[in-house]
């Protein structure tokens, strides 16, 4: 297996490092994982993939098979894992969530962090997620004596399914010397960053058909209560809306969600490009490739960071994500939509942007008329219990909606503008901006199919509608159209 590693970098070599900068080698690797690749290209790759197999025969077959392996960035990467804990079961499940742990000089957060993750878990959120481990250090004593701590502490947990504790052997892995040093990183930090990539490539590459999503966390990170349900509320409110990364943490590689649909791509390019950068800033360009331009991240973040040492010879790493709140399950629901107002909207500061929960999103419009609205229409019709309304910012206080009012309407019919409610109830009015109201579901006596926001007198400040939040009253599951 070191054979074919050393065989893909001499195919790395073919391009003249000094007069190739990264960019250009990385949109070349754009055309190929979007696989808009014409045939001449290829043509051409595979001469040159011959002439090099000529000159080390011996090695033709292995090489041939991972030339088409780095191809096909859809497919699994051929490892044989070792199964330490557990074995994966044959039911999908909602979530996996993945751990790479090393040896560490200083401190060991591994145990603490899985209990976190069932301590935080009810027993519902336990049925739809598996946990799966990998220990990805070479000294096999280390591991053994670890999975003995594991087995012990979570026997009942392995028994069910819900975790995993996997190992790539040691021969499956690049060669970790003579690294290229960018960045001027010394070279014991490019080969750790480098073999991190490949450990967390072989994660990803094992979960890929466990669960239709996939979250990447660190080994030394705590999560808030009752994660899962925050999580599918926010997954449920983004259907329909490409994805590609979705942020519930704003360090390093905590609190990544992928589709699992992405796993295989996103293994093959930290292979790819193991050497060359940290996970983190691979992760930015994974995303951008995939044509996700900015950053979705939610607040408030679900998982912190508890380690005072990091896994790189032991230096001091205090970092906290000041967004994590240990108690999630106040997140809305915001239930499927469409939104529309009749106030100018400034720039691309939409009526999309005050239903999201994502960090700097908000509706921002032009001084608003007596009558104007804002309205948000159902693709169901829906018990709510509570709403909440925030208008301006921090930094922008006077943009408030001074005189409106709050309405929720029934029996929609479609119109030339839309889908519209022909019939509306006032809940209450704004006071400073903001307007909440409780136990919607007990005040009227139907299911709510529009809430909508009304001027009831002009002002001459514009308009930040900063956050809208709803709760229902049934569980997230439901809510999907």
């Amino acid at each position: 297996m070191r054979l074919m590693w050393k065989s893909v970098d001499k195919m790395r070599c073919f391009r003249k490092r000094s007069m190739f900068p990264f960019l250009g080698f990385l949109i070349t690797f754009l055309l190929f994982f979007n696989l808009y690749v014409d045939d001449g290209y290829v043509l051409e790759a595979e001469k040159r993939q011959l002439g090099e197999t000529l000159m080390h025969p011996a090695n033709s077959e292995r090489y041939i098979h991972t030339f088409r392996d780095l191809s096909n960035f859809s497919g699994a990467i051929n490892v044989t894992y070792r199964y330490l804990a557990g074995i994966p079961l044959p039911r999908k499940k909602y979530l996996t969530i993945g751990l790479s742990s090393v040896k560490r000089k200083k401190g060991n957060y591994l145990l603490e962090t899985i209990k976190s993750i069932f301590d935080q878990s009810s027993y519902e959120e336990l049925k739809e997620i598996v946990v799966v481990v990998h220990l990805a250090d070479f000294d096999l004593v280390w591991c053994e004596n670890l999975v003995q701590e594991i087995s012990r502490k979570f026997a009942h947990h392995i028994i069910a399914g819900r975790l995993l504790v996997i190992q790539a052997p040691e021969e499956y892995y690049p060669s970790l010397d003579g690294l290229k040093r960018n960045y001027n990183d010394p070279e014991d930090r490019v080969r750790f960053r480098s073999k991190q990539n490949v450990d967390y490539a072989f994660l990803l590459n094992f979960c890929t058909n466990l669960s239709h999503f996939y979250m990447m966390l660190e080994d030394d990170v705590r999560c808030s209560r009752n994660f899962l349900t925050a999580l599918k509320k926010v997954i449920t409110s983004r259907e329909g809306s490409y994805w590609v990364m979705l942020e519930f943490s704003k360090l390093g590689y905590i609190g990544k969600l992928y589709h699992s649909r992405d796993l295989p791509r996103l293994a093959h390019f930290l292979l790819m490009f193991y050497q060359e950068m940290p996970c983190d800033w691979l992760l930015i360009h994974f995303r951008g490739l995939l044509a996700q331009k900015d950053v979705i991240r939610f607040k408030p973040s679900l998982f912190q960071h508890m380690g005072y040492y990091s896994s790189y010879k032991g230096a001091e790493n205090k970092l906290k994500d000041d967004d994590f709140e240990e108690d999630s399950i106040d997140i809305p629901d915001n239930p499927p939509a469409s939104l529309y107002t009749n106030i100018n909207v400034f720039e691309n500061y939409d009526a999309t942007k005050a239903y999201s929960s994502i960090v700097d999103e908000y509706f921002w419009g032009k001084p608003p008329c007596t009558g104007d609205f804002f309205v948000i229409i159902f693709n169901k019709s829906t018990k709510i219990s509570r709403i909440k309304i925030v208008t301006g910012t921090d930094d922008r206080q006077n943009d408030i909606l001074h005189h409106g009012a709050l309405e929720v309407g029934q029996k929609s019919v479609e119109t030339k503008q839309g889908r519209q409610c022909t019939s509306y109830i006032t809940l209450g009015e704004f006071k400073g901006g903001n307007i909440e109201v409780t136990n919607v579901d007990h005040k009227i006596g139907f299911d709510i199919e529009c809430v909508r926001i009304v001027v009831t007198a002009s002002q001459k400040e514009w308009l930040i509608i900063r956050t809208i939040s709803l709760w229902t009253t049934q569980p997230v599951s439901q809510l999907k159209k």
